[in-house]
């Protein structure tokens, strides 16, 4: 790594999860010695094989609040309040705590450990287990510029990173937190599509992934509006207007804005403490 950010940093993994290990496996990648490394495990079978897997420390949550400069807490939503217990006696105002925990604000955090102590807001997809998530990051009322940079380097090893005020964090749950899963629904219906058109499963499965990274590709390098591209492949009476005029007579568009404004509202339910 070669930003100032982060070098030397010691960096603990508290939670090694597929996100968790995901992040870790990127930072190491991206060039972080695994010396600074450590990560906490509640099983001991577990602990052995991240250490032998990436050649990091293995060690309590009490050791990591005192030995690591940033703390990377990714474990569930609902185990963060016992974690946060056990750590706020050891860790100390000049330490960062990254939370990757769907739905908890910065001030949960900040009440719960020493007044001063910087925290950040990460919400990553899970397409960062192959280096292309989108994680959204939002500082707490502690964390400054330099904080701020130190969260975007790690999670830019693993994908890309985007600065957000912490109101718009439910908003991004929504869209890119929760947005994999749409785009997977929507190519499951479509090979349904295939088979009841005549195809083979798997050859309607590699039609439409190949189309959907050749399109997301597009999206991503022409820098051409979605609705540009879409009608450069809408002939017209073609067979495509067909079929949007199709999900259009359905309410696709609808039912999308529908089920965004649903999540938005359930991530927000999840950081009041709904259950």
């Amino acid at each position: 790594m070669s930003s100032s950010a982060a070098q030397g940093q010691k960096i603990a993994f508290l939670g090694t999860g597929k996100i968790g290990e995901a992040l870790l496996s990127g930072l190491l990648r991206a060039g972080k010695d695994p010396a600074d490394v450590m990560v906490t495990a509640r099983r001991p079978e577990r602990a052995a094989e991240l250490a032998a897997t990436y050649g990091v420390g293995v060690v309590t949550n009490a050791e990591a609040a005192k030995l690591a400069d940033t703390l990377i807490l990714a474990v569930k939503p609902q185990d963060m309040g016992t974690l946060l217990e056990e750590l706020a006696p050891h860790v100390g105002t000049d330490r960062l705590v990254i939370s990757a925990a769907a739905g908890i604000p910065t001030r949960w955090f900040e009440a719960r450990l020493a007044v001063g102590t910087p925290v950040v807001r990460v919400m990553p997809n899970t397409p960062v287990l192959v280096d292309e998530g989108m994680s959204v990051i939002s500082g707490g009322s502690h964390a400054t510029e330099a904080h701020l940079e130190r969260a975007e380097e790690i999670f830019r090893s693993v994908g890309k990173a985007l600065r957000l005020p912490e109101s718009q964090q439910d908003a991004a749950t929504a869209l890119s937190g929760s947005g994999p899963a749409y785009f997977y629904f929507l190519v499951e219906a479509m090979t349904d599509a295939g088979i009841l058109l005549g195809l083979p499963r798997h050859v309607a499965h590699d039609l439409i992934v190949q189309s959907a990274i050749g399109a997301s590709v597009m999206l991503r390098d022409s820098g051409e509006h979605p609705v540009k591209l879409r009608e450069a492949v809408t002939s017209p009476a073609g067979t495509t207007i067909a079929a949007i005029r199709e999900l259009e007579n359905h309410g696709v568009r609808a039912a999308l804005l529908g089920a965004l404004e649903a999540a938005r509202d359930r991530s927000r339910e999840l950081a009041s403490g709904g259950k």
